[in-house]
């Protein structure tokens, strides 16, 4: 759940709203509570709609079939108002996942699980048909799970089983993968009670194998497959749940099972009140989705009232924080690092002249589990910084602060606070894990201070305006794209296996989700995605149904123990096709678990190798230095450590002094921006050119926070890894990447991964 917003209202129809639940073209879900305590999930329809006859006339049509609608397998309506300047309508809070949630995180439920489902689904839909109505959305986003069943959800797109469609007659109505021949074909042709019943198979068969039964990719091919081919029903071994799924999923209506037959036909007992009806993992996901949207927040006052108190604790604890500052602005920093207990040798030490430093920050994992990336994007920052201070004619001296996180989300919100309320410190590098910098961003974004991380690659953080935060890297999803055209640039391969394993994470899940999306987009070739829960030992039989169905490469997105149980079981085939891993699975446990298998494995990269010709002074120079090769991301924390110093230079030259003592603000000049990567590089000219200009006149300017952000985002810089150009929210422009590959029983670097010619 996300926070409300300043232009959001305080109340809806007798509901003190309490945040966002999701949003779309059409509307907001709000969490709401009714003044007796009840939850309830309120949909507002955006005033933009609210003012057409067509969109009220289709709003009130849902409102009413969803209040016609009695089960306890379907979430009813608490509250509604049609004819308001805003149109809402409430219902019961669920505060369970979503099915597609569940095996997205969890994998496939087992064949008990999927008949309890089925047959509860199906008593929902009799409820739905006996009212006189079609639901015509049934899909895994619209059920809802809880410890005692499911519930079917979203009513927006139903009508009267013999009502005339408000929409033209062409129109495919639905979600394709999850729709009926008869919803496919379009045409006018009106789908009735037995459409419900072959979109509950779909979902079904996606609840039992993780992926829908007719496929995915482009929505005309997607439709095409739904009217012509026989379901994907591989990978499901219990022959009553395949009899099922098989008599709902014919194609022609009359042939299937009404909802009230299919209810008789399952004889799974329901749940009772009783949680076994589902896997373990999924209970728990179900107990910490309920925990997490039970613990409610503060209910702060928007737009709509006057604030009585001082806004959400995070800022209250900032507002504390910089208060203790402002007892001594010199030296500030430097205590607090004292104050909690940090380690203390990185801190810049102050001298008696005056001068402020000129600080770039690391932030980073030194201790924790991502020590290793952290530690090389320190030494990578160090030696930048120390190079630029080797001219001559440098303008500043820069000077570099490390604070360590450990790898921990609540002590990266520490750290950054920290960082924040140093008035010296210009910029900051880091953090080096997702969560470490999601955790982070409040505070930076509080403080205008500009953050950028070269090695945190989530495709979204949590809603926040992140004006001062770059994201220095390609995405867990942008990497999507040099690994379709790695794999499908070719011409012996037209499909992909994409195995995610939930062993790997959110990361490896985002990963094989955009590969699986972008296939059909950028190439002509087809998926066969596969998802397996975390914890899967026995990968053979999923290999041997990926093989099975004619995967011509295959990409695993998971971690290191999987993959090389994947090289094992691929090995054991007669499977020779390309296979390609993250580059997170790359090491020496890989290497050691799929022994001869992982040879000819390849891997897609953000960064770039000690190896590559680009790097050849980088890493002479970080020999020198630190007596070793430079490890994964050392090069681009140099390469924007680099970017940093340039930004700070040209707006010594071209700046103006603010005269608060802070910094916070100041000119956005840029002259003297350079194309090199190379920090040395980055000198400028002096700020006066007349030989009598007194010592002040001639003293760089130093710049505000605001002017850093602005300065960074100006201009592309060519680095050793790539060229840096963030786009308008301040997102890296471009998806280069790199290829590895196991030769002889070690990684070896190819070089950047391939782009298509056209």
């Amino acid at each position: 759940m996300d926070e409300l917003r300043p232009s959001d209202p305080s109340h809806i129809g007798g509901h003190r709203l309490l945040g966002r639940l999701g949003a779309g073209g059409m509307g907001v879900v709000y969490l709401g509570r009714t003044e007796a305590g009840a939850l309830a999930a309120i949909k507002v329809i955006l005033p933009e709609y609210a003012g057409d006859d067509d969109f009220r006339t289709r709003f009130r049509r849902e409102v009413a079939a969803a209040r016609s609608v009695h089960s306890p397998w379907a979430v009813p309506v608490t509250g509604a108002e049609t004819e308001g300047e805003r149109p809402w309508l409430a219902t019961a809070f669920v505060p369970g996942p979503a099915l597609s949630d569940a095996v997205a995180r969890r994998g496939p439920l087992p064949a008990r699980s999927v008949k309890v489902l089925g047959r509860l689904l199906s008593r929902a839909l009799t409820a739905v048909h006996e009212a006189g109505l079609v639901h015509r959305d049934v899909k895994p986003g619209n059920v809802l799970l809880t410890a005692d069943g499911p519930r079917l959800i979203d009513f927006g797109i139903a009508r009267a089983a013999d009502a005339t469609a408000l929409t033209t007659t062409d129109l495919v109505v639905g979600t394709p993968g999850f729709l009926s021949p008869e919803q496919a074909t379009g045409g006018g042709t009106t789908a009735g009670p037995a459409s419900d019943v072959f979109s509950l198979g779909c979902l079904l068969a996606y609840a039992a194998t993780g992926r829908p039964p007719f496929g995915s990719g482009a929505v005309d091919a997607l439709l095409y497959r739904t009217v012509h081919d026989r379901p994907d029903l591989g990978g499901i071994d219990d022959a009553e749940l395949r009899t099922l799924l098989t008599a709902c999923l014919a194609k022609d209506p009359g042939e299937r099972p009404t909802a009230a037959q299919l209810d008789a036909r399952i004889a799974e007992d329901v749940p009772g009140g009783s949680v076994e009806w589902l896997p373990e993992d999924v209970v728990r996901l179900i107990a910490d989705r309920s925990a997490a949207m039970l613990a409610l927040p503060d209910i702060d006052a928007t737009v709509a009232e006057e604030p009585v108190a001082p806004a959400r604790p995070a800022r209250r604890r900032f507002l504390l924080l910089t208060s203790v500052a402002a007892v001594g602005l010199a030296g500030t920093a430097y205590a607090a690092v004292q104050v909690a207990g940090e380690d203390t040798e990185d801190a810049p030490k102050r001298g008696g002249s005056g001068e402020r430093d000129w600080i770039i920050g690391v932030h980073a994992d030194l201790t924790g589990p991502q020590a290793a990336w952290g530690k090389a994007q320190e030494r990578g920052v160090r030696l930048a910084v120390e190079r630029f201070n080797s001219r001559g004619n440098k303008p500043f001296t820069l000077s570099v602060k490390a604070l360590d996180d450990r790898g921990d989300a609540a002590r990266s919100a520490r750290v950054a606070e920290l960082f924040a309320r140093d008035p010296d410190v210009l910029a900051v590098i880091g953090p080096t894990g997702d969560a470490a910098t999601g955790a982070a961003l409040p505070a930076y974004d509080e403080a205008m201070l500009a953050v950028l991380t070269v090695s945190s690659l989530a495709m979204a953080y949590a809603p926040r305006s992140k004006k001062s935060f770059f994201q220095a890297a390609p995405s867990w999803g942008a990497l999507s794209a040099p690994i379709v055209n790695r794999l499908l640039l070719r011409p012996d391969v037209e499909r992909l296996g994409v195995l995610m394993d939930r062993s790997g994470g959110q990361s490896a899940y985002q990963v094989g989700y955009a590969t699986n999306l972008m296939t059909p987009t950028l190439t002509t070739g087809t998926t066969y995605p596969r998802v397996v829960p975390a914890g899967t030992r026995d990968l053979a039989p999923v290999i041997e149904d990926m093989v099975a169905h004619r995967s011509d490469a295959i990409f695993y997105a998971g971690d290191a123990a999987g993959a090389a149980r994947t090289a094992v079981a691929l090995a054991g085939t007669s499977f020779k096709g390309p296979c390609i891993a993250q580059h997170t699975v790359m090491g020496p446990d890989f290497l050691a678990a799929a022994g001869a298998a992982a040879t000819g494995w390849e891997f897609i990269s953000p960064y770039t190798d000690a190896s590559a010709p680009a790097a050849k002074e980088f890493t002479a120079a970080h020999r020198t230095r630190f007596g070793a090769e430079p490890a994964p991301w050392a090069a681009e924390a140099y390469d924007v450590a680099g970017l940093v110093a340039r930004a700070l230079v040209a707006l010594a030259r071209g700046g103006k002094a603010t005269g608060k003592p802070d910094g916070t603000e100041g000119p956005e000049g840029t002259e003297g921006k350079q194309a090199s990567g190379k920090p040395e590089e980055a000198e400028g000219r002096k700020a006066s050119g007349s030989t009598g200009a007194s010592p002040e006149a001639r003293r760089p300017v130093r710049p505000g926070r605001a002017a850093v952000v602005a300065g960074i985002a100006a201009s592309p810089y060519e680095g050793i890894s790539r060229t840096y150009a963030f786009d308008k929210r301040q997102a890296l422009v471009g998806q280069d990447a790199h290829l590895y590959r196991v030769e002889n029983g070690r990684y070896r670097y190819l070089g950047a991964a391939p782009k298509p010619t056209t």
